[in-house]
């Protein structure tokens, strides 16, 4: 994985949250109970704390939703088992829906995608509701086995994503519209 490949996300690198092994935090959030793996550091994410991710000798994770509360990507989480068919309907829904700048990364587990929509600046309501609209039209045409983020199913500090390890495809608007 590339700097410039990793660099598509948009995140925000002010701070990031790092896996901790003993997660005794619970929290409390509309009648269900999470436990916290994932602590705080507000360091900056550099290149150097990316490497150590990379080279597996730490779990890093990135916020979605920034301080102003916007987000710049919507991401499926995909935990299925066929990934190539999963992104082949992925793609075709997401062209139709207009989407037309995503790119799927690989997740540490085999199989496992991130399929990070660049959205830009969108306010985090708007982002939860094309979230979900996205998740039912998915969900239409392949069984559920993954999670949309930004979602309002989890408190707001479980919407974060560990950082992918490789590119899986991308996919950017001029090369899809000239077919048009």
């Amino acid at each position: 994985m590339t700097e410039i490949e990793l660099k598509l996300i948009k995140m925000d690198t002010s701070h990031y949250y790092q896996k901790i092994d003993d997660s005794k935090v619970q929290i409390n959030y509309n009648g269900r109970i999470f436990f916290d793996k994932f602590k705080r550091v507000n360091s900056l994410l550099g290149l150097n704390i990316i490497n150590k991710h990379l080279k597996n000798e730490i779990i890093v994770a990135h916020n979605l939703i920034n301080a102003h509360n916007k987000v710049e990507n919507i991401v499926i989480d995909f935990n299925g088992t066929d990934d190539k068919l999963f992104y082949h309907k992925a793609q075709l829904l997401l062209r139709d829906e207009g989407y037309l700048n995503f790119t799927a990364y690989r997740s540490k587990t085999k199989g496992h995608l991130h399929v990070y929509i660049h959205k830009g600046h969108t306010d985090l309501s708007e982002a939860r509701l094309i979230a979900k609209t996205l998740d039912f039209k998915l969900s239409a045409i392949f069984p559920k086995q993954w999670r949309i983020f930004p979602t309002s199913e989890v408190p707001p500090s479980f919407n974060i994503l560990v950082l992918p390890y490789s590119v899986y495809a991308k996919e950017r608007g001029t090369s899809w519209l000239k077919h048009m």
